[in-house]
């Protein structure tokens, strides 16, 4: 009798496993579904609502209380010395980091210690970066509210998601390629520089867009550190008062008119067109790489 019962149970729960099976296709689907229609329409409204507000005055034009001739040079200008900056120190540092962690570190203390802050990091919110960047690079070291702080700021900010990439990309290449040279004598450090750094940098330099495009997007550090929503003067040395996109996006959607909520869908859209720029330049190095390898291993 207990054999019966069992069997039953096992037969209704070999039945609930099919109906899952058949179900869970179609609510994976409805949720791909509802999460590409929610991205979509939001896109739609941006460029209904500022579509028409597109034009070379708002990337030249300085920002203004007047909404037909306000504009967010200075805001574009403030990112791109701010994230190019960061990117500069970011990048390498990554890379240097992953190397030390794929092809030096023999799993000692130090490599823990690393990789434990490096995961750490990955979890702190953004605000934190620019409450502590303030404090200690703004005050504390005299660098005030500038483009090097908060360059400094997005740097670290960016840096666990370039290191872990490049520390996977240093872990894809094989590793019958790195016997083989130790094989015929070369060094780690011709390892590092003709066999793994060389396959790794298409991924790396992905994982570096990633990260520029990240702090491109980036507003609640860099309002901390900044301070400034409003300003008509482009940066001229890595000690200017400067500003950035979001904060100038945030600024003009404050505000009660409706010709600035305009604006700042137009503002929205010129910052997803330098992010697909910056992303089709990633795909373009990363393609150009990949085949430069392929001819020098032919």
């Amino acid at each position: 009798m207990g054999h019966q019962v069992l069997t039953g149970f096992e037969r209704r729960y070999i039945r609930l496993r099919k109906t899952i099976d058949r179900l869970l296709p179609i609510i994976l689907s409805l949720a791909v579904f509802i999460a590409v229609a929610t991205v979509a329409s939001l896109l739609l409204i941006v460029i209904i609502t500022g579509g028409h507000r597109l034009s070379w005055n708002l990337i030249l034009n300085y920002p203004s209380a007047n909404p037909e001739e306000a504009g967010m040079r200075s805001a574009i200008m403030g990112s791109i010395f701010t994230v190019g900056l960061s990117a500069l120190i970011c990048i390498p540092l990554s890379i240097a980091t992953a190397i030390y962690l794929v092809e030096y570190s023999k799993g000692g203390r130090l490599s823990s210690i690393l990789s434990y802050n490096i995961a750490n990091l990955a979890g702190v919110p953004s605000i934190i970066f620019g409450v502590v960047a303030l404090g200690f690079l703004g005050y504390w070291l005299g660098m005030g509210r500038t483009i090097i702080t908060g360059a400094f700021t997005l740097a670290i900010l960016t840096l666990p998601l370039v290191t872990v990439t490049c520390v996977e990309a240093l872990k894809a290449v094989p590793d019958d390629l790195r016997l083989g040279a130790y094989a015929l004598g070369a060094t780690t450090l011709q390892v590092v520089r003709h066999i793994s750094l060389p396959r790794a940098l298409p991924m790396m330099l992905t994982g570096g867009i990633l990260g520029i495009s990240r702090a491109l997007g980036e507003a609640a550090p860099i309002l901390v550190v900044s301070g400034l929503l409003f300003i008509r003067e482009d940066p001229t040395s890595l000690f200017s008062k400067f500003t950035v996109m979001p904060l100038q996006l945030y600024n003009w959607i404050s505000r009660p008119q409706p010709a600035f909520v305009e604006l700042s869908s137009a503002g929205i859209i010129v910052l997803l067109l330098i992010l697909l720029a910056l992303n089709g330049v990633a795909i373009a190095l990363r393609q150009y790489l990949i085949r430069r390898i392929g001819q020098t291993w032919r």
